[in-house]
C-alpha cells in the first residue's frame, strides 16, 4: 500500500511560513515562505523543458538556486542526479549515461562544464527567464517514490547510483532528530557540498523539521567561525580534516554556550583530534553512515561524546547495525564487517543488479566496513573498506585511477593506495610499471588532469619493476603500503 503525505516544503510554509529556512554570509535570508513560493515558480518554468523527461541532473555548489531547483523537481515528480562539480566533463557523462539523465540544470559559472557531455543543460538563469506554464504541480509526496539519486564507488571503481526514496530521506531526519533532540534554536550549518548526502540531509532536516540553515558555499574556516560566534548556529557537520582547521582556527578562544555539537563524519577520526576537542570543552559526535543509508545511521549522542572518545555510538532509532564474519553475528569486541538495515536505507544501485546482489541480502545492507561493537553495543569503526581512500572527506577508489593509468600506452601495470598526509589525511600514490623510460611523471600527470577530478590524481608516482600480486595475481595492496612506508623511513634516514 502506497503512503503519501502532502508536500513536505508546502507544508512547512503552511505551518511556519515566517520562519528562517535558509540563511547566506551576506545576510540575506528566505523564509519557508518565500522558499515554497521560489521553488513552485521554478517548477512551472522548468516543466516547459521537461516533457517525457525521465531524470534530471543538477550540477551546482551550494546556493539557493540549487535548493529551489531541486525542490521544484519534487514539484514535478521529476527524480534528480545530483552530480559532483569536482569531476572532469568525461566523469560527468558516464554517470549521467549510468543514472539515464535526459537535462541537466547548472550555474552559469559551471555552463561550460556541461557542453561536452552532449545533453541538453539549463543554466538556473535561463530558466528564471522563461514563462511560467500551466503545468498542475503535485500536492503530494509518494514515500516510497524515488527522490534522488548520487554516485558512490565500489571498490571495482564503477561508478554506481544510489537511489533514495522519499521515505529513506524521511526516515533519516526522523531518526536523526531522536537521537540529537532539536531545540527551537537549532541553525545547522551547511559547508558539505549538496550534493553530498551529508549536505542534502540537511536541506531535508530543515524543510521536515522547520530548522534554520546556514548555507556556505563551500568551507572556510574564518566564515565557519564567524557562522558560530557571531551567527547563532548551534550544529556544524565536518569533516576530520576540516575539524582541525576549525580547532587551530578556535586557538584559544571558546564557542559560546548555544553552540551544541559538530558532527563528525567522513572516516575515522584520529584520536588526538578527538582529545584536541574534548579539552576545548567541544562535544564531538562521531557518526557513521553513508550515501546508501542516506547519510548517518549511527550517532553518538551529546552525553557520550567526551566519555566514549572514537565510537561511532548506536544505531539510530529505526535502523539495526551487527557485525558478521561468513553471515553469522559477532560477539563484542570481535572485528568483522559492518551490516546495517533500517527505512534509511538504500533499496539499491540503479540498474545495476550485479551489485545490489553482492551488497544486500535477506534486507540487510553488506557495507564492506570493517569495525566491532563494545559490551555496550557502541560502533567502532575500524576501516573503511581496506581500499578505499579517504582524502578530505572524499572517498577516492583506487581502481578508478588504476583505469585511467592503465589507458596510458607504455603503462603496463599500475597499483594505487593511500598515502598519509598531514593535511587531507590522505592523498593517493600510484606504482606503475612501465615499458617506455620516456614515459614521465609530468606526461602521466597531464594526462591525469584531463581525465580525473583534481583530488583523484596521484600525488606521488613511484616506478617499480613489479606490483606485488598473490597466487591469483590478485594485487596485494597492503604490500603497496609496506612500500610506501619503507621508502619514507629511508628518505628520512638519508
Amino acid at each position: 500500500m502506497e503512503t503519501v503525505m502532502e508536500h513536505w516544503l508546502t507544508k512547512r510554509a503552511d505551518l511556519s511560513p515566517d520562519m528562517i529556512a535558509v540563511e547566506i554570509a551576506d545576510g540575506q535570508c528566505w523564509t519557508f515562505e518565500k522558499l515554497y513560493k521560489e521553488s513552485v515558480l521554478f517548477a512551472k518554468k522548468l516543466a516547459n523543458y521537461t516533457h517525457h523527461i525521465k531524470h534530471i541532473g543538477i550540477l551546482s555548489n551550494n546556493s539557493l538556486d540549487m535548493i529551489v531547483a531541486f525542490f521544484a523537481c519534487t514539484y514535478l515528480e521529476k527524480p534528480v542526479v545530483l552530480l559532483n562539480t569536482r569531476l572532469t566533463t568525461s566523469e560527468i557523462k558516464k554517470q549521467c549515461q549510468t543514472a539515464d539523465v535526459e537535462l541537466i540544470l547548472t550555474s552559469d559559472n559551471l555552463k561550460e562544464k556541461t557542453s561536452s557531455v552532449h545533453l541538453p543543460s539549463k543554466t538556473f538563469t535561463e530558466i528564471h527567464k522563461r514563462s511560467s506554464s500551466s503545468v498542475e504541480l503535485t500536492e503530494i509526496i509518494n514515500m516510497n517514490r524515488l527522490c534522488s539519486m548520487m554516485f558512490t564507488s565500489g571498490t571495482t571503481g564503477n561508478a554506481k547510483a544510489v537511489m533514495h526514496s522519499f521515505d529513506n530521506h524521511w526516515s533519516s531526519a526522523v531518526a536523526s532528530a531522536l537521537n540529537l533532540g532539536l531545540l527551537p534554536s537549532d541553525k545547522w550549518l551547511a559547508c558539505l557540498p549538496l550534493y553530498h548526502i551529508s549536505g542534502l540531509a540537511i536541506i531535508m532536516k530543515s524543510v521536515i523539521y522547520g530548522m534554520s540553515v546556514f548555507l556556505l558555499e563551500k568551507f572556510d574556516e574564518l566564515a565557519v567561525q564567524q557562522a558560530i560566534m557571531k551567527n547563532g548556529v548551534t550544529i556544524v557537520s565536518v569533516v576530520a580534516v576540516t575539524c582541525s582547521r576549525l580547532l587551530n582556527k578556535l586557538g584559544e578562544d571558546r564557542y559560546p554556550p548555544s553552540f551544541r555539537c559538530m558532527l563528525l563524519g567522513g572516516g575515522p577520526a584520529p584520536v588526538s583530534l578527538l582529545k584536541t576537542a574534548r579539552d576545548k570543552g567541544i562535544p564531538i559526535i562521531q557518526t557513521y553512515g553513508m550515501t546508501e543509508t542516506s547519510s548517518q545511521i549511527a550517532t553518538l549522542n551529546e552525553r557520550d561524546a567526551l566519555e566514549r572518545v572514537g565510537s561511532a555510538g548506536k544505531a539510530l532509532f529505526s535502523a539495526q547495525i551487527e557485525i558478521r564474519q561468513d553471515g553469522a553475528e559477532l560477539a563484542p569486541a570481535e572485528i568483522g564487517e559492518i551490516v546495517v538495515n533500517g527505512p534509511m536505507v538504500t533499496a539499491g544501485y540503479y540498474n545495476h543488479e550485479e551489485a545490489n546482489k553482492k551488497a544486500f541480502y535477506d534486507g540487510w545492507l553488506y557495507t564492506g566496513d570493517l569495525g566491532y561493537k563494545d559490551e555496550q553495543g557502541f560502533l567502532y569503526v575500524i576501516d573503511r573498506r581496506s581500499d578505499l581512500i579517504i582524502s578530505g572527506g572524499e572517498n577516492i577508489y583506487p581502481a578508478e585511477i588504476e583505469d585511467c593509468l592503465l589507458s596510458i600506452r607504455g603503462v603496463e601495470e599500475a597499483g594505487v593506495a593511500g598515502m598519509s598526509d598531514p593535511y587531507w589525511g590522505q592523498v593517493p600514490a600510484a606504482f606503475i610499471v612501465r615499458n617506455n623510460t620516456e614515459l614521465t611523471e609530468t606526461v602521466i600527470l597531464d594526462f591525469c588532469k584531463k581525465e580525473l577530478a583534481s583530488y583523484k590524481i596521484p600525488k606521488k608516482i613511484y616506478f617499480v619493476r613489479s606490483l606485488p600480486r598473490n597466487a591469483t595475481s590478485k594485487l596485494q595492496r597492503h604490500k603497496l603500503w609496506e612500500w610506501m612506508e619503507l621508502i619514507n623511513n629511508d628518505s628520512q634516514s638519508h
